[in-house]
């Protein structure tokens, strides 16, 4: 049994070194899970744009073999100290936080001004997505080109499908699990939207509504095995790729971003919908510009370049920080 207490065993490894650090990355938290509750829009996307993706992915992959050998000998406190608490402890708080919090807040403002809602996102989202780009080494380079592109195709493509019948049998049920978390860690890909596609959206959901009732609990359990399984294999896989071919990595990840945008654009006409669990889903839809330039309109673009110039603003403040920490 170990002799450190658990304040030593949180600060152990790698996150913030202050309060205000540790505030900062609570925020960051804060808006992934705000994120997360808007369909079409990943935790992941947000992660990425504000810089702390791949220690997300190394927190991640913190959680390997030695844990779960630590953890099932009940070596708790041996377990524990071998991940990046430090650094889950506030992300997770901070997403925790805004998914029971404001919830019902994004709810409203999705169904009565789902206009202003999207434009905003739409804002933030294109901003960040140059930014990436501008700090992508080789953008004139071919390959790197050709990977925005197979990246754009790619996201175009995941937010065009339409959803499919699929089997309710056990390992259909932890593919889907695996194939949500993944989703949820990829920038421009909604891990809710892709349980849509899969057709298991509301069986997932109905299980979650009464998981002891029937076999709702084995089905979350296999569920909730994917998912683990998704996010410690497929994290791995991230942080290789971005390790060893980052600026590729970084291209196709950007395309990902620009082909996920239509999801997102604000004016759209619905094609083809469906019921699920009693709520209107949306499986097709065009967009559109609109003709009339009235004072919505005009509301709507004008929250957009809000949304957009912000986070240009948030970026220019942190560059200029970096640039007084390295020549103070």
């Amino acid at each position: 049994m170990s002799k450190e207490t658990w304040r030593e065993v949180i600060l152990k490894g790698p996150g913030p070194q202050s309060k205000k650090e540790a505030v900062i990355l609570y925020a960051k938290g804060l808006i992934m899970g705000t994120a997360d509750l808007v369909p079409g829009v990943s935790g992941g996307t947000v992660a990425f744009v504000t810089g702390i993706y791949d220690k997300l992915l190394e927190a991640i992959a913190s959680v390997d073999k030695s844990f779960f050998i630590s953890l099932f000998k009940l070596n708790l406190k041996e377990a524990f100290s071998k991940i990046h608490l430090r650094f889950l402890i506030p992300l997770v708080l901070g997403i925790g936080t805004a998914i029971f919090s404001l919830a019902r807040l994004m709810h409203f403002l999705m169904n009565h001004y789902p206009h202003q809602t999207w434009g905003l996102f739409f804002g933030l989202i294109v901003a960040s997505t140059l930014i990436v780009g501008k700090n992508l080494e080789s953008l004139s380079s071919l390959k790197t080109l050709l990977f925005i592109c197979f990246g754009s195709f790619i996201g175009h493509l995941l937010v065009s499908l339409i959803p499919v019948t699929t089997p309710d049998s056990l390992w259909f049920i932890f593919i889907c699990g695996m194939i949500g978390i993944t989703a949820m860690i990829l920038p421009g890909l909604s891990g809710s939207f892709l349980l849509l596609i899969l057709g298991k959206y509301a069986y997932v959901t109905g299980a979650l509504k009464a998981p002891f009732i029937g076999d709702n609990f084995q089905i979350l359990s296999v569920f909730l095995l994917g998912m683990i399984t998704g996010l410690l294999s497929f994290s791995r896989v991230l942080r290789f790729f971005l390790n060893s071919y980052r600026e590729w990595t970084l291209s196709f990840l950007t395309g990902l971003l620009i082909g996920s945008l239509q999801k997102i654009w604000p004016w759209k006409n619905v094609l083809e919908k469906t019921i699920v669990r009693g709520k209107e889903r949306v499986l097709r839809e065009e967009l559109y510009v609109p003709n009339d330039i009235n004072g919505d309109v005009i509301i709507v673009f004008a929250i957009m370049i809000v949304g957009f110039v912000g986070v240009l603003l948030i970026e220019s403040l942190a560059q200029k920080k970096k640039i007084v920490e390295v020549n103070p």
